[in-house]
């Protein structure tokens, strides 16, 4: 059973809190079947299979617990190895769930997926496990397949191929740029930069659609403003990582604090649906930054600042869950009246504590700890 302590514990406490709670309130197999693991959508569960199952979701969940295997490595090899376990499961489940096969029609469902199984293998890889299975393989050619001449570049955000979005072309740009193709991922974040960063606030527009014409008119841009896409974009720049890159990342970071943060420095925070992951992915490439050598020192400051005011948060904010035990972190419901809990919202909670516990709370963070580059 889960003991939750009264007072606020220190960053790797309530992580572990936050963690545990996740994999007891929604944690199962998938379709029931042994060695596969796979999220409850909600709590209470849905019943049957109709439900939607949120393949993107999914893919967070696996990066959660591939952070987990990370914190975890030296400190408790024995629960960090449970974590690679649960994550390789995780996988498969998503695999079997998908109908036996790892696409689907959503370029940023799937290139949340190959960044989670790139990450998988990478962590498998420092276990000593072999693990190379064909998803990355199958999902990077789903990408290619994406970044097309239309609009002048960028990724298509699904099989429609109608609209270009940065939900799909920054984390497209993130998984080349760690695959060894900067060139590549450079000509995306330049598409991005050029047709949809907002000059006046410094950041990104959701996406743009496909005309009569050969270039973006104004009026096709969608200009709705996300947390989680200024993340992606975020990540992309300081895993390429030139000095011009790292230059864009730190005055990004600094129009993100002063855009989507109030005064305590504490980020947005959606409640339920798809928005309810958006600000934790934000959170994951914030402490990415923060740990990039070459990041100005300020900018890395500003990081680490609103992932600490934001995890202070939502740990004040935390509701006891219907699971004996368990947390459960809004907006949202606690799950003990009609409303039920999304996993959404707590997958962020999850991404929030994991990268305020990878970060110091004060002094230069940029230069600090900064072999940790794979979130």
């Amino acid at each position: 059973m889960l003991t939750a302590p009264a007072a606020p514990p220190d960053p790797a406490s309530r992580t572990h809190l936050a963690a545990a709670s996740v994999e007891a309130i929604f944690g199962g197999r998938s379709l029931g079947l042994p060695g596969t693991r796979l999220a409850a959508v909600a709590f209470p569960h849905p019943v049957g299979l109709r439900g939607h199952w949120h393949y993107w979701w999914q893919a967070h969940y696996l990066d959660c617990l591939i952070d987990q295997y990370e914190r975890l490595a030296e400190s408790d090899p024995g629960e960090a190895a449970g974590a690679l376990r649960r994550a390789s499961r995780l996988a498969r489940g998503i695999w079997v769930r998908n109908g036996l096969r790892w696409t689907n029609s959503y370029y940023d469902d799937m290139a949340w997926l190959a960044l989670a199984l790139q990450r998988l293998e990478a962590a498998s890889a420092s276990a000593g496990r072999r693990r190379r299975g064909t998803g990355v393989v199958h999902l990077e050619d789903a990408l290619r397949s994406a970044h097309t001449t239309e609009l002048g570049g960028g990724v298509f955000w699904n099989t429609t191929r109608d609209y270009k979005n940065t939900a799909t072309t920054a984390p497209a740009a993130l998984y080349f740029a760690r695959s060894g193709e900067p060139e590549r991922a450079a000509d995306l974040m330049t598409w991005l930069r050029e047709n949809l960063r907002d000059g006046d606030t410094g950041l990104y527009f959701d996406g743009v659609r496909l005309g009569t014409g050969p270039e973006p008119s104004r009026d096709q841009v969608v200009r709705t403003i996300h947390t989680y896409n200024q993340g992606t974009v975020l990540g992309a720049l300081v895993t390429l990582a030139d000095p011009e890159s790292l230059a864009e990342a730190a005055h990004l970071v600094g129009d993100i604090a002063s855009q989507l943060a109030n005064a305590e420095g504490v980020l947005k925070v959606d409640s339920g649906g798809d928005s309810g992951l958006f600000t934790g992915i934000l959170a994951r490439y914030l402490a990415l930054a923060a740990r990039t050598p070459g990041l100005p020192e300020d900018a890395a400051r500003t990081a680490v600042g609103l992932l600490h005011a934001t995890a202070d948060a939502l740990w004040t904010r935390r509701s006891p869950g219907s699971v004996p035990g368990s947390l459960v972190f809004p907006p949202g419901s606690n799950g003990q009246g009609s409303k039920p809990v999304s996993l959404s919202t707590q997958l962020q909670a999850w991404l929030v504590f994991e990268a305020a516990a990878r970060v110091r709370p004060a002094g230069p963070a940029g230069a600090a700890n900064n072999n940790d580059t794979g979130m």
